[in-house]
């Protein structure tokens, strides 16, 4: 995979720099759970092998929403949307409370 880099440094390099200030890292952490929502519907449309146009299709949205969702996560989509994404994808949307981790 092609290495990213920001201001003469890798990504991974220049997230570690910033790790080590408590206010990044905390906001950061913040929003694992967003990005393993992300993460788990873009591997599920990938396993099923269906593009970002068909999962638009199968949704009764656009490719363009599809694809805002992938590179800008789910901080305002709402659960309906979610599960109606869960639908097309022939799996579950399920949202459960965890305690917090230490």
């Amino acid at each position: 995979m092609k290495k990213l880099y920001v201001r003469g440094k890798t990504l991974d390099e220049h997230i570690a720099e910033h790790m080590k200030k408590p206010e990044f890292r905390k906001a950061w952490h913040e929003l694992d759970p967003e990005f393993e929502l992300l993460e788990s519907m873009m591997k599920a449309r990938m396993k099923k092998g269906i593009t970002q146009a068909e999962l638009a299709e199968k949704m009764g949205t656009k490719q363009s929403a599809i694809s805002r969702f992938e590179h800008s996560g789910f901080a305002k989509a709402s659960v309906e949307t979610l599960k109606k994404m869960a639908d097309a994808l022939d799996s579950r949307l399920v949202v459960k409370l965890q305690p917090k981790r230490g």
